[in-house]
């Protein structure tokens, strides 16, 4: 939005985020999110501590800084410093094990930096340590599989109805459809960068960027209320 903003001021601002979630690695990953935020901290900060310059250790330990860095920019919390340092130590393991070729194979090493960077979220999200770690403890605790009471409550959510567009569904299938549809979107469709480098001069692009702007809207007038700016709270 402002990269799309700004451009209708004749400002062009720089791309930030290019499908993050796409990565093979957790190095990618920062290449692709927050790319701004990764080049300032790279040429202010890592290349003064010296960089890769003064050997692996210090190379080591100056990842660590950056990164926790980033996460006191993101919120002055032990939440954010815990995140900022779970993706530092994971840059220094991966860089580590790229030095000596070690190498996955394409799907294997996407899931591990899918699942790492969004189990890493519980920390930015959470409002303090013990929540996050009651949210974790939640999602690896096998025994709530084997709870009777824990399934129970699950089963019902098939029977909880939902609507969307004016069509009922059930809750669960409507979630998984939905989880469904964003994941493929986010690992095969174009991103809005890579969009925007396109020309839609047929009218069947005319009518998917109409189509666009009228779910957005919809989903922006009928599902959000007012809410401060997220920044307010970095």
């Amino acid at each position: 939005m402002a990269i799309g903003l700004g451009l209708m001021f004749n400002i062009r601002l720089p791309l930030n985020f290019n499908s993050p979630y796409k990565s093979l690695s957790i190095q990618e990953f920062w290449r692709r999110w927050h790319m701004t935020l990764n080049q300032f901290l790279t040429k202010y900060l890592y290349f003064p501590l010296g960089g890769s310059r003064k050997g692996a250790i210090r190379t080591y330990i100056n990842i660590l800084i950056i990164f926790a860095v980033s996460g006191i920019w993101h919120g002055a919390g032990w939440t954010f410093v815990i995140w900022g340092m779970l993706h530092g130590i994971a840059s220094c393991i991966n860089r580590l094990w790229s030095k000596y070729g070690f190498r996955l194979p394409t799907f294997l090493a996407w899931f591990l930096t899918f699942n790492f960077v969004n189990i890493a979220w519980v920390f930015f999200r959470a409002t303090s340590v013990n929540q996050a770690m009651e949210v974790l403890s939640s999602m690896f605790n096998v025994n709530n599989l084997l709870s009777s009471n824990y399934l129970a409550q699950q089963l019902m959510l098939f029977h909880t109805p939902t609507e969307f567009f004016g069509l009922s569904f059930s809750l669960v299938y409507f979630i998984t459809l939905m989880m469904a549809l964003c994941l493929g979107i986010a690992l095969f469709a174009k991103n809005t960068w890579e969009l925007s480098q396109l020309r839609f001069n047929s009218g069947l692009g005319a009518v998917y960027v109409a189509a666009l702007i009228t779910i957005a809207t919809y989903i922006v007038f009928t599902n959000f209320s007012s809410s401060e700016f997220i920044y307010f709270n970095f």
